[in-house]
């Protein structure tokens, strides 16, 4: 992706707290979501590649792209 990424993909509507098992804010599992923080740079590369290619696939941008304007 050519756009420089934020430190996280969060884009404060967590629906994870809610129960979901992926957060329909920013698309990382729960898992992803809680360890966030603690995850190696190559897992948090991992993570990234496969949101891009989610919002890709939809036909939408990536959520954190919108979430400073």
């Amino acid at each position: 992706m050519s756009q420089a990424r934020p430190d996280s993909p969060c884009v404060a509507i967590c629906s994870t707290a809610l129960g979901d098992e992926v957060c329909m804010g920013c698309g990382r599992t729960f898992f992803e979501v809680a360890n966030w923080v603690m995850l190696a740079d190559a897992e948090k590369e991992k993570v990234w590649q496969r949101l891009e290619a989610h919002w890709a696939a939809a036909g939408l941008p990536p959520p954190w792209l919108a979430r400073d304007r």
